[in-house]
């Protein structure tokens, strides 16, 4: 039993932004705790990141079928 397909660049990079989301929202969320105003600047980069996160998941579920379609 194998424990399934290696992790493709699409996936690997889909775990790192949606790290750097989480760390953003955390980010945002002592800011605004502490009364500044840059996290602001957080909240856009979790919704960056997120959109991110969206377009590689996405990208690697859509290589996975293409590749399951040609050789399956």
């Amino acid at each position: 039993m194998s424990p399934g397909p290696p992790p493709g660049p699409a996936r690997r990079l889909a775990l790192y932004t949606l790290v750097v989301c989480v760390l953003a929202v955390a980010a945002a969320v002592v800011s605004f705790v502490q009364g500044s105003f840059l996290g602001i600047v957080w909240v856009l980069l979790a919704g960056l990141s997120s959109n991110m996160t969206w377009y590689y998941m996405k990208r690697d579920k859509a290589r996975r079928a293409a590749g399951a379609d040609v050789t399956g």
